[in-house]
């Protein structure tokens, strides 16, 4: 069978990402028409890295300044760049290009390649198919360049220097720079008068590769099809799931637990295989009146070990409704995360996994982003020496080192009734007398003049860890700039 290449290019796959999303509401007529460009920090500046055709009108072009393309154009819009959601977009649409054919591979970062053999008939031929391609992208707000033809090579290069894209061109009359060479290669040729792949084919094979190397041969040969290109599919990413369908309706706790821990089995040695762990599982318990229920299960670490994990869908299980009984059972993760094999040591044995355990009982209660762990922080400041972070999805983050002991307790400051350089003898907090019977300080704290803090801007302050005879112990603190007392603490 003959083979036939659709290469698809999008030139502005990054602006069209931005703009298709920014077109909603009565946005959806301007968004389109405003210049608007994706810059990208590079050489301590802010530079484009991709713009619309407006802008492209205002006579701006990729890799200019942002600062002198607002000077060219006031109106300009920006915003910078998302590479990582360029690539998933282009592999939505890489998904979505299935339609016309299964074999669909990713050209680079802003392009697509489809094998159409044996497919193009059902589209009413190769034209009918490229005209609904165009078509279909038009509405979908795309700028995207179709063009087919007998080998990738020549079907990327209709797609970037061709002008009709209608797969009927001969390839000869386009710029040697539609070989897909090095950009000093197709200099080097351009200085010696050779600007078309047709001068290319009068010249000997074996003086080209002798001056310009083997891959410019090579290129050239795979664009005239005598050196074949193969085309990576890309891969469905793998389906985590197990299903179990019973000869006879169940409907009692342990018999859905026993049949929960079969398809555990099966499930961790799917992800064993993978390399890879569960963090969201989903259980659908199908009744025999057509009904189903779920139960769902989030985990604080990623996991494939059965017998930690059945023991956490007991709570789920029992609260699940069998009606008149449960006739298939269904384990599907939605979520997972890599989960290599290492090497089991003394440390990594005798590490506990109770802690984990228990986050995702209390998570599946109230939720993961509602436990948090405290992580120290570089900051000499007190309210900043530590961050929150949700513990379910962070590390606990070496230990904590101060060289001065502080509170257990820490809030705002609170004023104190009292006056004097050194703390008082005698002051009220919180409608409360207290009399000091120990005070050890001052421990000097200065402010962090490169952050903006409102709390601070009085500048520095004296801290005194005070001892009062009614037993409480107050961090208290002193601010010479504008004379006055707080409380900022409270040790155990």
């Amino acid at each position: 069978m003959r083979k036939r290449v659709v290469s698809v290019w999008f030139p502005r796959l990054p602006s069209d990402r931005v703009l298709r999303a920014r077109a909603v509401g009565r946005m959806a007529h301007t968004a389109t028409h405003l210049p608007f460009a994706l810059t990208h920090h590079e050489k301590n500046t802010d530079r484009i890295y991709c713009l619309n055709h407006a802008a492209e009108a205002q006579g701006l072009h990729r890799g200019m300044g942002l600062s002198d393309a607002r000077a060219y154009c006031p109106a300009l819009e920006s915003c910078p760049a998302n590479p990582v959601a360029d690539l998933r977009f282009l592999t939505m649409l890489a998904r979505w290009s299935k339609r016309y054919c299964p074999w669909v591979g990713l050209d680079g970062r802003d392009g697509l390649l489809l094998n159409i053999a044996g497919s193009a008939h059902l589209f009413g031929g190769e034209a009918g198919m490229l005209d609904d391609m165009r078509a279909r992208l038009a509405r979908a707000g795309l700028t995207g360049h179709v063009a087919v033809a007998d080998t990738r090579g020549a079907a990327w290069a209709l797609t970037h220097f061709g002008t009709s894209q209608r797969g009927g061109e001969d390839i000869t009359g386009l710029p040697v720079a539609a070989l897909r060479l090095e950009p000093k290669t197709d200099t080097a040729l351009q200085r010696l008068g050779l600007r078309m792949i047709s001068d290319l084919m009068a010249l000997p094979r074996a003086t080209l590769a002798r001056r310009f190397g083997a891959e410019l041969v090579l290129r050239l040969d795979q664009a005239m099809g005598t050196q074949n290109e193969a085309i990576s599919p890309l891969s469905e990413a793998p389906h985590y799931g197990v299903r179990m369908t019973l000869p006879e309706p169940i409907g009692l706790r342990d018999d859905v637990m026993a049949g929960t821990a079969r398809l555990l089995e099966r499930l961790c040695a799917k992800l064993k295989d993978q390399d890879m762990g569960a963090r969201r599982l989903c259980l659908t318990l199908r009744r025999v009146d057509q009904g189903a229920q779920q139960v769902e299960l989030r985990l604080a670490a990623p996991m494939r070990d059965a017998g930690r994990i059945l023991p956490l869908f007991e709570r789920g299980v029992a609260e699940a409704d069998a009606g008149f009984g449960i006739d298939q059972m269904r384990l599907e993760v939605t979520q997972v995360e890599s989960l290599p094999k290492t090497q089991i040591t003394y440390a990594t044995a005798a590490r506990p996994d109770g802690l984990e355990d228990l986050i995702t009982r209390l998570g599946n209660r109230i939720g993961l982003d509602n436990i948090q762990r405290f992580l120290p922080a570089d900051s000499h400041i007190p309210e900043r020496s530590f961050k929150r972070v949700v513990a379910a999805y962070s590390v606990p983050e070496g230990p904590w080192v101060s060289l001065r002991s502080r509170p257990i307790r820490l809030f705002a400051p609170e004023p104190v009734s009292a006056s004097g350089t050194r703390p008082p003898e005698r002051f009220r907090w919180r409608n409360m007398f207290f009399t000091t019977g120990r005070a050890t300080g001052p421990e000097r704290i200065a402010p962090e003049w490169w952050l903006p803090d409102d709390a601070w801007r009085t500048g520095l302050r004296d801290y005194w860890k005070v001892e009062t005879t009614q037993g409480r112990r107050l961090w208290l603190f002193y601010t010479p700039q504008n004379p006055g007392w707080f409380v900022q603490g409270e040790f155990a």
